[in-house]
């Protein structure tokens, strides 16, 4: 008897006792995502410490997200997520992305700003969608970010803008950024035909180097005048910029864009995933975000398509129109896809270079609709 009670004491203390349906469907999923990350290696530098938070965060009884009562510490996962709801590490990671991206590409062909320009329109229609379903302007404007697909921006936006709603905003956007492989081809091969994916673009003009330091010092001094609000990313994409470029800075610019952006997009990452919880999950507000979220990526990738087509009409067939769909700012895996579809329909086809310009514009421009949609709502 006294060794029955004993087990049965033991037994209520576990796991097994206290997990509920839906935390066992949340761990189906990080299981899910984490096969996708390895066998199909669908952005495995994301996927995996997303599904691993989601995994710890739906362990009963691990005080993992434990917040802080009287005498009592918080949990791990608690205090790392502060740096991604206080909107700490968005800035850093664009502070990582800026010291490896070379912005030669769109400095060489200016045109592809507006390809960029272009696919932040999947923004403003999710917004548009996301009021007439009832959300609040500001919880729209969070929303509607991910369609940039930015994840960083739409961090930053909902935390400034509709913190309650962060945590689905953040699996949203990192999901969808994830999962471009998926999503995106269908789109483009469905608005293109193979002989246009086939076109072959020429090669760019070298960019001097005294142009790209000009260029960050540019982009900070007018974005900065025009839309104040966007500075806290866009000033950090440039200044790791700069030190890329600048040439004096080496060592800075490596850390930058190694081990400081390895360290925060592991917190980051693991902090979007622990958000994922049963409870937050399985809720009707929660998979309405996911599905305007997919909406807008979608939108935003068809109307970078269908101006990429303009463009190809206008120049005379310079311009492949599936760089357009490069304009959402999935920096580099939108880019690397068009090159990849490029390459089906022609082996000889290279178009990973072109792609990068309106995808490193996108990040511009998501950063800047954000900067906008700030300085009007908050």
């Amino acid at each position: 008897m006294l060794l029955e009670r004993l087990s049965n004491f033991f037994y209520n203390y576990t796991g097994f006792a206290n997990i509920n349906i839906g935390q066992i469907g949340m761990i189906l999923i990080a299981i899910l995502l984490l096969y996708l990350a390895i066998s199909k290696h669908f952005e495995p530098l994301l996927l995996v410490p997303i599904a691993f938070g989601i995994l710890l965060a739906n362990l009963p009884l691990t005080g993992l997200l434990r917040e802080p009562a009287g005498n009592i510490f918080g949990g791990l996962l608690f205090y790392l997520g502060q740096g991604t709801w206080l909107g700490i590490y968005p800035p850093l990671i664009f502070l990582g992305i800026g010291a490896m991206t070379d912005f030669g590409p769109m400095i060489a062909n200016p045109i592809t700003l507006l390809l960029g320009a272009a696919a932040q329109f999947g923004i403003f229609t999710s917004f548009l969608g996301a009021i007439l379903m009832g959300y609040t302007p500001q919880q729209a404007a969070a929303i509607g970010i991910i369609g940039g697909a930015d994840g960083p921006t739409a961090i930053y936006t909902s935390a400034l803008l509709a913190p309650e709603i962060l945590a689905p905003i953040a699996v949203a956007a990192y999901s969808y950024i994830a999962l471009v492989p998926m999503i995106q081809p269908p789109v483009i091969k469905a608005l293109t035909t193979e002989e246009e994916r086939a076109i072959m673009m020429h090669q760019l003009r070298p960019v001097s180097k005294t142009q790209k330091m000009i260029f960050p010092v540019l982009v900070v001094i007018l974005v900065g005048l025009l839309v104040p609000n966007a500075i806290p990313l866009v000033g950090m994409l440039m200044l790791g910029n700069f030190l890329k470029e600048c040439g004096m800075t080496d060592r800075l610019a490596k850390t930058a864009s190694n081990e400081l952006m390895n360290i925060v997009t592991i917190f980051l990452m693991l902090t979007v995933g622990a958000s994922a919880t049963a409870e937050r999950f399985f809720t009707f507000e929660f998979i309405g975000i996911l599905l305007l979220g997919l909406a807008a990526f979608i939108v935003g990738t068809a109307s970078g398509l269908f101006f990429g087509k303009i463009l190809y009409k206008l120049t005379g067939g310079k311009i492949n129109p599936i760089i357009g769909a490069a304009g959402v700012s999935a920096v580099p895996e939108a880019a690397r896809l068009s090159q990849k579809l490029g390459r089906e329909a022609n082996p000889k086809n290279f178009l990973l270079m072109h792609a990068m310009g309106p995808n490193v514009a996108g990040v511009i421009g998501s950063a800047v609709s954000a900067g906008i949609l700030i300085s009007i709502l908050k």
